[in-house]
């Protein structure tokens, strides 16, 4: 009998996931051609048995085992995309955390709309196209593509990531509703990035062919944080998003104010979303908590409200994400 419950067990988690083949986070980094400029700069967390030490990773630390083989087969994966000016390593923490249920991450720095290169980022329709570019590498390409099951593919996203998402997942924005937004609410975020480049989605608006937006129809769950330009899509916009959404807003995000982006996605999908609205949040909370150097230099990032307390919310945050994933892409 004991052996019995042992070979079920065994035959459980290789059917629902591939966290049983592993123990400790791999880690890599890749530069994937980019047709439309610079190389693409992508993280990979992953499954192995090496042992992992402590790394830096920009101004974090993570366990991880540099460049050791990966270990086990039929991992899920997921694909991240970070917010307007971030890059692949500003959601690690969730990375790792999945790493270490049995996932392959893979997280990319979108070109145009990052730390280091802002010079596209109110040509938001560039960022679908790359993070499919990722999926694409990570499926056929990777090293360890083969130790993926790609039927199980997942994504997740972050503000301007949030908004690549929803699109990656299906979602057709109109970004001619940004005109009427933004003379109704000059000084948002939204409208100030708008500014930048006078004419230009009006002028798109208007013209703007729907083929220009990617969709992957491969990706079977999603995860969208805080989700930047949610009044841009509407019932209609969002009525090709047909998968599990768990969607989650920071109660006082003053970045993405409420109502208009988090709150109008949940409105508009046609399958209600798993809804999480973080007390006592701001919009930046859902980035990793900040290291003291970071949190003096960038300080509008890394502070948090009077009792909110980052670190004990992303615990939670990255254990929902992860249980979310588990049961979505079984």
């Amino acid at each position: 009998m004991r052996r019995l419950a042992a070979t079920a067990a065994a035959m459980l988690l290789m059917a629902t996931g591939a966290s049983a083949f592993a123990g400790e986070v791999g880690f890599q980094t890749a530069s994937l051609p980019n047709p439309e400029g610079r190389p693409l700069d992508v993280g990979i967390w992953y499954p192995t048995d090496a042992d992992a030490s402590p790394h830096r990773l920009g101004s974090y630390s993570q366990d991880v085992a540099v460049d050791a083989p990966p270990a086990g087969n039929g991992h899920p994966l997921i694909v991240i995309s970070h917010g307007s000016g971030g890059w692949f390593g500003g959601h690690y923490d969730t990375a790792l955390a999945l790493a270490k249920a049995g996932f392959v991450v893979a997280a990319v720095t979108h070109v145009g709309d990052s730390v280091k290169d802002q010079s596209r980022r109110v040509q938001i329709w560039f960022r679908p196209q790359q993070l499919k570019q990722l999926t694409d590498y990570m499926v056929s390409e990777w090293p360890g593509h083969p130790r993926i099951d790609t039927n199980r593919i997942g994504a997740f996203g972050f503000s301007a990531g949030g908004f690549t998402t929803l699109v990656a997942a299906g979602g057709t924005p109109d970004l001619s509703k940004i005109i009427p937004y933004c003379e109704g609410h000059p000084h948002t975020v939204t409208c100030g990035i708008v500014s930048e480049a006078p004419g230009l989605l009006q002028d798109l608006a208007t013209r703007m062919p729907a083929s220009i937006w990617t969709h992957d129809p491969r990706l079977k769950a999603a995860v969208v944080a805080a989700p930047a330009l949610g009044f841009a899509f509407g019932k209609e916009g969002l009525s090709g998003v047909r998968i599990p959404m768990q969607l989650w807003r920071a109660e006082f995000d003053h970045v993405l104010p409420d109502p208009d982006y988090a709150e109008a996605v949940r409105i508009a999908l046609p399958m209600p979303p798993e809804y999480h609205v973080v007390k006592n949040a701001d919009h930046f909370d859902f980035l990793p908590p900040c290291p003291a150097p970071m949190a003096k230099a960038v300080p509008d990032i890394c502070q948090e409200r009077p009792g909110f307390d980052r670190a004990a919310f992303h615990a939670a945050f990255d254990r929902d994400v992860v249980a979310f994933f588990e049961r979505t892409l079984r």
